[in-house]
């Protein structure tokens, strides 16, 4: 048997709340499927399960909060037999002419504390997977009624108001009215306002204390040191140019997607900064997950990661970066993109910021940093000229490495950049 266990989704997060379950006990689940969607004080959150088998039983039910670790399902992984739900009753027993003992008193059941509701807050509560359905149907939430706890809307919610919206409409009947009926007067209908979809300054106070908690938490913890080294993107800017040229617009690369190809290639010398600090000990990363800082439109940001980037194409990294701008934005978001990031890259490039001093996101043990890229005067080979520079920059975990290597891992950064169609 495999347990299906609240996920930690963040350094911050200490327990979730279960808003929709997408299996049924006897359902058939492999791994990397999305099961259920957990509410966090960052998002709405789509869950994956990491063992394959047969739903046993649901163990908490639609609206709960429960802490991160928590049992939430019981599955019965592959190769085992699922174990019957109902218990069997027990057998006959033979008559024995012994005296029946006397028995034991009735056990009383307590009866559960009676739920009491959330006080209302005037934001509408709907699941990622409704938000997306609702998105590709189009579907206005404000007008469907949600059936999950607390009135959340769930995808068959969407579904059916889709279904309503699509239906043909039916053909009047026309009847002739009474002869001597006076039609009744009928009062003017008013068109509700429209409620946003989620309450944006309830989202946004709860999204910054999880900011600051886990900021907070960083700083107490993790003994930081900071590198900065200034990078010639003459060769890469001309190279990407180039290349776009050849391209639809639709296909054309962004520069950033450059910085994560280099960044993850990079790692595969230095481990020391690609991985987390877990109970008191540094443990490396095979894999190279980069976290992608990401602001949203309401404020506050949010760090989902590209799995595998080293192994990615350059095609394969922009279709995900831009795959994830735009779930992240509808707040479309699954577990493993939240709790797999084994490193942070951040660019400020775009709004002017030349050097960023970035605060590692525990338990990760470093953060890169890229600010804009501006023209410089430029010595090089005994030549003065100007060139498109860039400060790259490492916040890095003194527990994990230091600065010698973080050093020489920046300069490996450089060194890639100025070869990008190796990348």
């Amino acid at each position: 048997m495999a347990e299906f266990r609240m996920p930690s989704l963040g350094a911050d997060m200490e327990a979730g709340t279960l808003i929709e379950w997408l299996v049924k006990p006897g359902d058939a689940v492999k791994r990397g499927d999305i099961i259920a969607v957990v509410d966090t004080e960052k998002a709405a959150i789509e869950i994956e399960v990491f063992a394959g088998g047969i739903i046993q039983s649901i163990v908490v039910q639609l609206g709960e909060t429960v802490p991160v670790g928590s049992v939430l399902a019981i599955i019965a992984t592959d190769g085992e037999a699922a174990r019957p739900l109902v218990t069997p009753l027990p057998q006959p027993q033979a008559a024995s002419p012994l005296p029946r003992p006397a028995a034991p008193p009735l056990r009383v059941e307590k009866p559960p504390p009676p739920r009491v509701p959330p006080a209302p807050s005037g934001r509408l509560r709907v699941s990622p997977l409704a938000m997306r359905t609702a998105i590709e149907l189009g579907v206005d939430l404000s007008r469907v009624k949600g059936t999950g706890p607390d009135g959340a809307i769930t995808q068959a919610d969407v579904q059916r108001a889709a279904a309503t919206k699509a239906a043909p409409e039916a053909v009047p009947v026309v009847t002739p009215p009474p002869p001597l009926a006076v039609p009744p007067m009928e009062a003017p209908k008013v068109t509700p306002p429209v409620k946003p979809a989620i309450a944006p300054a309830e989202r946004q106070a709860a999204m910054r204390k999880a900011i600051a908690a886990a900021m907070s938490r960083s700083k107490r913890e993790i003994p930081h040191y900071y590198l900065g080294a200034h990078i010639d993107m003459s060769k890469t800017l001309t190279w990407l140019q180039a290349e776009n040229l050849k391209r639809p617009v639709t296909e054309r690369l962004l520069y950033a997607v450059l910085l994560l190809k280099a960044v993850a290639l990079a790692l595969h010398e230095f481990p020391e900064i690609n991985g987390f600090w877990v109970d008191g000990a540094f443990k490396p990363s095979e894999a190279v997950h980069a976290g992608v800082a990401i602001s949203l439109r309401q404020g506050g940001l949010i760090a989902p990661a590209i799995h595998d980037v080293d192994k990615k194409s350059l095609d394969e990294i922009m279709a995900n970066l831009r795959d994830l701008v735009k779930r992240v934005r509808a707040g479309v978001l699954r577990s493993s993109e939240i709790a797999d990031a084994t490193i942070t890259v951040t660019s400020l490039g775009e709004q002017g910021v030349e050097t960023v001093f970035g605060v590692i996101y525990p338990p990760q043990v470093a953060l890169v940093g890229f600010g804009k890229i501006g023209e410089q005067p430029w010595a090089a080979n005994g030549m003065l000229g100007v060139k498109p520079v860039m400060m790259a920059t490492l916040a890095a975990d003194h527990r994990a490495s230091d600065g010698h290597r973080g050093g020489l891992f920046l300069a490996a950064i450089d060194r890639l950049l100025q070869t990008p169609e190796k990348l």
